[in-house]
């Protein structure tokens, strides 16, 4: 996809080269955080393998963080060069199987609203090939494209906690709010409208994590809840630049647009 020249660009409000810039940070800040999350959902799924009952519980893990979880950190700028070209993942599609509850029920809603996030920046993208959004800037598929795969590397991590507990892992997204969302998928005529769709979804997932690590009583869990919050609210933060909503800091998230556990399906 050829470089487009800047006149055209009036459905983005953030200039590419910036674009780029924050998609390489975002790129950089995943690649930091996500072989920690793998290793606390690891021994978190071990746990719930071993002994089915958590083994650690929240007082216990804030007491020795000092009580200091913070949610919603910025990652520092760097000069690390996000991938373009990847292949577009294939459809997520289908429901799981079992019932969750306690922790697994949190760890359930959580894949199932990262599947739901892959679907729609991969329906975006098919979109976009098919020239259904208009002109769409290479730096902004490209930041798609990043985006998608986080979401894509969190659902197969929370996953792997379900079957190691000898649950069925989340094979799309079984939630009350999918249908409404697709729907806004499909009716999408240009970059901002998918932009606010993309950002109402990243912010409710970052309240969903603020919610979780309150929530869920296993370490692992938390911590990883309070890992991935940030990378969801940094996602956010660049939607709100290509839309050309300056993003005001905030010391604390909230969880009054969080998705609950109820909105489960499966």
């Amino acid at each position: 996809m050829s470089r487009t020249p800047h006149r055209e660009l009036s459905q983005m409000a953030v200039g590419e080269r910036e674009l780029d810039s924050m998609t390489c940070e975002l790129d950089e800040m995943h690649r930091q955080t996500f072989p920690g999350v793998h290793k606390m959902l690891g021994e978190f799924g071990a746990n719930l393998a071993q002994t089915g009952r958590r083994s650690t519980g929240r007082r216990r893990f804030l007491t020795g963080m000092g009580g200091a979880v913070v949610l919603g950190g910025v990652a520092a700028c760097t000069s690390s060069k996000s991938k373009r070209g990847a292949s577009i993942p294939a459809p997520i599609s289908g429901s799981s199987g079992g019932k969750y509850v306690g922790d697994l029920k949190v760890v359930a809603l959580a894949a199932a609203l990262e599947n739901l996030a892959v679907t729609v920046y991969q329906g975006g993208l098919v979109k976009a090939a098919k020239g259904q959004l208009g002109t769409v800037p290479p730096a902004l598929a490209s930041f798609i494209t990043t985006a998608m795969g986080q979401h894509r590397d969190h659902a197969t991590a929370w996953n792997g906690v379900l079957t190691k507990a000898g649950k069925s892992a989340i094979s799309g997204a079984p939630l009350t709010i999918t249908q409404d969302h697709i729907a806004l998928l499909n009716a999408a005529r240009s970059v901002p409208d998918l932009a606010r769709l993309a950002l109402a979804l990243e912010n409710a997932a970052a309240e969903t994590y603020t919610f979780a690590a309150g929530t869920v009583t296993d370490a692992g869990a938390i911590m990883t809840a309070a890992t991935i919050q940030p990378v969801e609210t940094m996602h956010a933060a660049i939607l709100s630049f290509v839309l050309g909503q300056y993003p005001v800091p905030v010391s604390f998230i909230g969880t009054s647009n969080a998705v609950a556990p109820s909105a489960l399906t499966a």
